[in-house]
């Protein structure tokens, strides 16, 4: 039997279209895993994902399992037949599971003994019996949160399930599939083309659904299809539309039949702050923002109609009169906000939970205002600025404003801050104080701007890990992660001269006799070393080369910075697998050794060439090492260290370190420890594979 393409369509009702692509590409690798489990040769598997549809098409499917040789193994000869040759019960269970007498079973002699063995040719399955199964297996590993149940059946879901097609070449697959029998039927758009249809050849798909049913099932063309579109449209209106991934990816998920439509709103709302706008267009409607060239934005916007109408005007007037009370809402808020300073609203925060344990969101600001003053005078920024911007900080979330479009929050704090006449540097912290948002993202600009978000992260941060609420697993309800890693990216990419130590024993001091964990500085500073390790891994340094680090648990993260890069550069000479061996041959020995070491080596104690050698280069190389490691030159120190090679090498080839006498041992022992100290400036080597 030839090769043929399979297909498999899984009509539904309305997919969540955030989780669109996710759920497509799961299937798409569950059913290949699936495939490969089972034997089954085949060749590319393409997925599909609309609204109403999730689809595989899999080309040059073997049509059968490939035929195997079968060997099962019985037991030994001597358990088989008792004194008298008598077959025992072992014996014939074993044969019986086979489907054989003992008598037909062959033997199988080894070097270890003899035994019975089945042997046979078995016939591989036909694919047509396997698919149905394997597809309900890939289905049910999709990463669905929530499962749904419909009519009366017990099938779950992530949405009710109203077809199912399985098609090998142009033979239907029979079998059920989340409790729908396979068909032909397809259904197209819910208002284009034809509602049903037949499907006669998997090859068919997915152009038959794009000329009847008006359904581009290709996510991907789909996609670049919108983004075309977008793009000349708003080039036709002398703009450049905001098409961000995500939203352009939801869009995407939303749509069948996408169709491009620009609208416009009244200018008078362009007094507004953008950042509102943008919030309701894109947020509430799926619009995208329109661009002038100079980045202002126009009073226009694209969206994407799931249907090509012969009046699109009245569709766009649609969208318009929909998008007009949103807008008007946000200038009202924005005017109305502006008959307050923002310290007018230090009272409401009074009103408003923090944390329970933890006290109010006064509570917070009062934190973060001292905070954000103490690290601004460790890293040199304006202190009366960055106390001002903490006493801030949350006002915006009281306002009309933000209380309606929740992710304005610090963008408004910025605007309002503008229009009271604060300094602009504390206005810009306003905003600036939740970045980095996500990975990625920009950091704060300012220095001020950097003192405020690293207060307010670092207070988070002391605060829940104070009362023992330390995330686990994929638990996370403060976000601590992201504020961890918030704090070292600010830090090192900012190359600001803070201690980890210091600045979380002064966000515990902060909060007095609130917090119960007596760990918490050290539970806060294992926490976000921990998130060096990720962020180190992500970027490509080996786990080794972070271990090697963390195992001297500096908490200066721009030191770590430059302690990483430094080791990841050592790797690469040639001396770096010979000195780590050597660093982990003298950490065993010491560590063995019940000796107590010299303070200093006594040079009238060495006898051995190596040994005068090796303490004649540690000398020399301490004289250029001490002004390289109090100055962080991490890396031109290894490279100092690696000329160690030799000596060391001629070392443990020609002496007796554990020699007999005493003076001489210790001698040597003390030796060794100072050249391992030496490498512990930077790093423990010793744990480079």
């Amino acid at each position: 039997m030839t090769d043929k393409t399979f297909l498999v369509e899984i009509g539904t009702e309305e997919l969540p279209p955030k989780a669109l692509r996710n759920l497509a590409e799961s299937f798409a690798a569950n059913f290949t895993a699936e495939l490969d489990a089972a034997n089954l040769a085949h060749g590319e598997v393409s997925w599909f994902a609309a609204p109403r549809r999730l689809a595989l098409k899999v080309a040059r499917l073997s049509a059968s399992q490939p035929d195997r040789e079968v060997e099962k193994r019985g037991p030994a000869i001597a358990q088989a037949f008792d004194a008298e040759g008598k077959t025992t019960k072992a014996a014939e269970g074993w044969a019986r599971g086979c489907g054989i007498t003992v008598e037909q079973a062959e033997r199988l002699t080894t070097d270890k003994g003899e035994w019975l063995l089945y042997r046979a040719h078995a016939k591989g399955e036909q694919a047509q019996a396997l698919l149905a199964g394997m597809i309900s297996t890939a289905l049910s590993k999709l990463p669905i949160p929530k499962l749904m149940r419909w009519s009366d059946k017990e099938t779950q879901f992530v949405r009710p399930v109203h077809t199912v097609t399985m098609l090998l070449g142009d033979e239907l697959i029979p079998g059920q599939v989340l409790g729908i029998h396979s068909a032909r039927t397809l259904r197209g758009h819910r208002f284009m083309g034809e509602a049903e249809f037949t499907i006669d050849s998997a090859d068919q798909y997915p152009q038959i659904l794009l000329e009847r049913g008006k359904v581009v099932a290709d996510y991907d063309a789909r996609k670049a299809k919108i983004k075309a579109d977008a793009e000349e449209a708003a080039r036709k209106i002398g703009g450049n539309a905001d098409l961000s991934d995500s939203l352009l990816e939801e869009v995407t998920s939303l749509v069948e039949w996408p169709v491009v439509l620009t609208a416009k709103f009244e200018e008078k709302f362009l007094a507004v702050p953008s950042e509102a706008l943008v919030y309701t267009m894109k947020g509430d409607q799926k619009y995208f923002p329109v661009y002038d060239n100079s980045g202002n934005l126009l009073p226009n916007f694209i969206f994407v109609a799931n249907i090509e109408s012969k009046d699109p005007q009245q569709i766009i007037s649609g969208n318009e009169k929909v998008v007009r009370p949103r807008l008007a809402d946000a200038e009202f808020f924005f005017n109305t906000d502006r008959k307050k300073r923002l310290e007018d609203h230090l009272p409401r925060l009074e009103t408003v939970l923090f944390q329970q344990q933890l006290g109010t969101l006064r509570d917070k600001t009062d934190r973060i205002q001292a905070l954000a003053g103490w690290v601004a005078g460790q890293i040199g920024a304006d202190v009366n600025h960055a106390t001002r911007a903490g006493l801030l900080s949350k006002c915006d979330l009281m306002t009309n404003m933000v209380f309606e479009f929740t992710d304005t929050q610090g963008v408004m704090g910025m605007h309002y801050a503008r229009h009271d006449g604060e300094a602009e540097d504390v206005a810009v912290a306003l905003n600036e104080q939740y970045q980095p948002r996500f990975a990625g993202d920009e950091l704060p600009s300012s220095a001020v701007a950097c003192a405020l978000a690293i207060a307010d992260k670092m207070d988070t941060l002391a605060g829940i890990f104070g009362i023992g609420q330390h995330p686990k697993g994929d638990k996370d309800p403060f976000a601590l992660r992201r504020a961890a890693l918030g704090v070292l990216r600010i830090i090192v990419e900012k190359r600001l001269p803070l201690d980890l130590q210091t600045l979380t024993e002064e966000a515990v001091r902060l909060y007095g006799a609130k917090l119960t964990n007596a760990n918490v500085v050290d539970d806060v500073i294992e926490f976000m070393l921990g998130r060096f390790r990720a962020w180190y891994q992500e970027e490509g340094h080996s786990v080794d080369t972070i271990q090697a680090v963390l195992a001297r648990r500096p908490t200066r993260p721009a030191d770590f910075d430059a302690r990483v890069k430094a080791v990841s550069h050592f790797r690469s000479l040639d001396a770096a697998a010979a000195l780590a061996a050597a660093n982990k041959r003298v950490s065993n020995i010491l560590a063995k050794s019940t000796d107590t070491l010299n303070e200093s080596v006594n040079a009238a104690v060495l006898k051995d060439a190596a040994e005068i050698t090796l303490a004649t280069h540690l000398v020399v190389l301490r004289d250029k090492l001490t002004p390289l490691f109090a100055e962080g030159r991490y890396q031109e120190a290894l490279v100092e260290l690696a000329s160690l090679r030799e000596p060391v090498d001629a070392f443990f080839d020609q002496v007796m370190v554990m020699a007999e006498d005493e003076q001489v041992r210790v001698n040597r022992l003390t030796l060794l420890s100072q050249l391992r100290e030496l490498f512990l400036q930077v790093a423990d080597i010793s744990v480079l594979q």
